[in-house]
């Protein structure tokens, strides 16, 4: 099963809410992958998800694919030995990975594309409504990261 090295699984919070793996990564899209492409990966992240109890978000532009996903540890494991195998996906850089009992960042998204242009405004907004200390310093990690330069310079 996949654990990436260097990110520990951690255990702490409330014991009374289930256990949450949370994994926000950034990767190239091979060169045959286009909008079309990224409209199929969304649909068919739609139909699966629920199912898996997977939630999450995806950006595309550039050719640099960002996903924050979050559910079950078998299932996100699972989920990501099937993007490392996916010949669409090129360069994945893990940016944050944890495991924690804890509150969703997006719990009504099954998979919701978010346009390059937008996503400081949905990182921003999940950061004003979460009340996790954990997750506030995550996306405030990320919200840095996007100022250091555009998701198009990501991955090289």
């Amino acid at each position: 099963m996949f654990d990436e090295p260097g990110f520990p699984r951690e255990e702490r919070g409330d014991p009374s809410l289930p256990l949450l793996r949370q994994v926000v990564y950034c990767s190239r899209a091979a060169e045959s992958v286009d909008d079309a492409e990224v409209t199929r990966i969304v649909a068919t992240s739609k139909r699966r998800n629920p199912e898996r109890g997977i939630t999450g978000l995806l950006v595309y532009g550039s050719g640099i694919f960002f996903q924050w996903i979050e559910g079950p540890h078998a299932q996100i494991a699972q989920l990501m030995e099937m993007l490392h195998a996916d010949p669409r996906h090129r360069d994945i850089v893990w940016l944050s990975q944890t495991e924690e009992v804890g509150e969703r960042m997006f719990p009504d998204w099954d998979m919701e594309q978010v346009a390059a242009q937008d996503i400081r405004v949905v990182l921003e907004d999940a950061r004003s409504t979460t009340e996790d200390p954990d997750n506030i310093a995550a996306l405030t990690g990320i919200l840095a990261g996007l100022d250091a330069g555009p998701l198009s310079s990501l991955g090289g």
